[in-house]
């Protein structure tokens, strides 16, 4: 099904997450213009046959500029997902509107980390998602705020942009900012800082060049862009970094022109989603230092993780909880969700399965919660 005026669709999907700082006004409202500017955006790559769907940032800071205009932004929890739940139906509003008068269709779609760990629920997901793109709507995305768990959230848009691309089989992801890509040094200490154009392989230097969080308003920062920018190329989807004050931005990033924002080269091997979600999206609370004969068995064939190749235990963890694991050498090359606590792994290292208690799963972390992050 297509709207007035669209070609038919080609089959290509792009998502573009859109930030806070470029939704927002200085005095903290939603800025009509920057989304009437992107909805022109949408529309113009949605007549060439491509869907296209939106993930937005900014009902945080839209319903706190409504209940609270100028004084300083709260940062409880509660009274997060409170403003959250008065700022995201005027952001959506704006939203709506700005689409409408382009022709277009759209509808609000909000998602939560369970979404995407819990089968039933992520193909749910994407079955919604399919089927509004099929009916040639533009689904409006953001976090689920109001009612989240702040233990299992997402924390910024970012990463949910770009477990979206994976959610609907994306083409490109196109992370739009209020700079002109990955620079080579932060701009706000350095007029020599220039724009990185392609990467091929993110490595630890790129994650010190993108630094920490940007604006006070936003959650992101470059870090988090080039956190989903890493989600999003594992998941074999190309991913960009663009400004999103540019003139034409998102149809030159559609079409390929070079030298638009950062281009980051898509990995051949995709991962499934809840591996995805393992890797990247929940933070480690310990560390697992395995034997060389572990590390390859991890590595090189793809085992599960037993007791008998633990060497060592950092950090206090809790049984299903995400574990960074490392070689002899110190080096991280997995990350997996524990199946025993920290205090019980600690005590079974070195053991083997026959002397555990029976009762209790062998694996210290089983091969589907495990993936592999380094040869």
């Amino acid at each position: 099904m297509t709207g007035t005026g669209e070609a038919a669709r080609t089959g290509r999907t792009v998502v573009v997450k859109i930030g806070t700082s470029s939704v927002t006004t200085a005095a903290g409202g939603v800025d009509a213009a920057a989304i009437a500017k992107l909805s022109d955006e949408v529309a113009g790559v949605r007549r060439t046959g491509v869907d296209v769907v939106v993930v937005t940032s900014g009902a945080i800071t839209a319903g706190w500029a409504t209940l609270a205009p100028g004084r300083p932004r709260p940062s409880d929890p509660a009274t997060l997902q409170a403003v959250a739940a008065v700022g995201q139906h005027r952001l959506m509003r704006v939203w709506s509107d700005a689409l409408a008068e382009r022709g277009l269709a759209s509808g609000q779609v909000l998602l939560a980390p369970l979404d995407f760990v819990h089968r039933s629920q992520y193909l749910h997901a994407r079955q919604t998602l399919q089927r509004l793109l099929e009916l040639g709507v533009v689904p409006v995305v953001n976090e689920n705020d109001a009612v989240a768990d702040e233990e299992i959230r997402f924390g910024d848009n970012d990463r949910l942009a770009a477990l979206v691309a994976h959610l609907v089989h994306a083409d490109l992801l196109v992370l739009l900012t209020d700079t002109a890509g990955l620079l080579t040094a932060d701009p706000r200490r350095t007029a020599e800082a220039s724009l990185i154009e392609e990467v091929v392989e993110i490595d630890h230097e790129l994650e010190r060049i993108a630094g920490g969080p940007g604006t006070a308003g936003g959650s992101g920062g470059m870090a988090s862009k080039l956190a989903a920018a890493k989600i999003a190329v594992w998941s074999g989807v190309e991913a960009v970094i663009a400004d999103a004050s540019r003139h034409g931005v998102l149809a030159a990033v559609t079409d390929g022109t070079p030298g638009v924002g950062t281009r980051f080269r898509p990995r051949d091997h995709r991962l499934p989603a809840r591996k995805l979600w393992i890797a990247f999206a929940i933070g480690a609370s310990g560390t697992v230092t395995v034997d060389e004969g572990a590390r390859r068995a991890l590595v090189e064939r793809g085992t599960s993780l037993l007791a008998a190749g633990v060497v060592s235990v950092a950090g206090e963890f809790g049984a299903d909880e995400a574990v960074e694991i490392a070689g002899p050498d110190g080096a991280v090359f997995a990350k997996g969700l524990v199946r025993h606590p920290a205090a019980a792994v600690a005590g079974w290292a070195g053991r083997r399965s026959a002397d555990l208690p029976e009762d209790l799963a062998p694996e210290v972390v089983h091969r589907d919660d495990l993936v592999v992050l380094a040869p």
